[in-house]
């Protein structure tokens, strides 16, 4: 089963980090990165640019309204994500609680995932 790990962090906090700070959570990931990916349970993950790089398109008009920002009411903001191949809900909180641990503060949201349309530029390269 496939689920998600959506990582929400306070984006001012991560972006005070020192180059050196921020890599050293990258290499705690990392190492957790390479445990998924051995077991074969590491799909897409991808670290999101910071708001202040966003645009978000709002649909409750026609036509939709294009503006600079994601202007969510949040405190923490969706920094990353992960696609992970798990039995179940259990072994899926057990990546998050690893990747909790590698990058503590802020928090990992999971969701089952249905695919709704497979990546086809997987089958352009041979891989799909």
């Amino acid at each position: 089963m496939l689920y998600t790990i959506l990582c929400y962090k306070d984006e001012d906090v991560v972006t005070a980090w020192s180059a050196e700070e921020d890599a050293a959570v990258m290499g705690r990931l990392e190492r957790v990165h390479e445990g998924l990916a051995r077991a074969g349970k590491l799909g897409p993950s991808l670290r999101l640019l910071p708001t202040t790089a966003a645009t978000t398109l709002r649909k409750a008009g026609e036509p939709p309204l294009v503006i600079d920002g994601p202007f969510a009411e949040t405190k923490e903001q969706l920094l990353g994500f992960y696609v992970v191949d798990v039995a179940d809900l259990d072994e899926a909180l057990a990546i998050a609680r690893d990747l909790a641990a590698a990058n503590p503060g802020g928090a990992y949201e999971l969701r089952p995932v249905l695919l709704y349309n497979p990546d086809p530029r997987g089958a352009a390269r041979g891989t799909g």
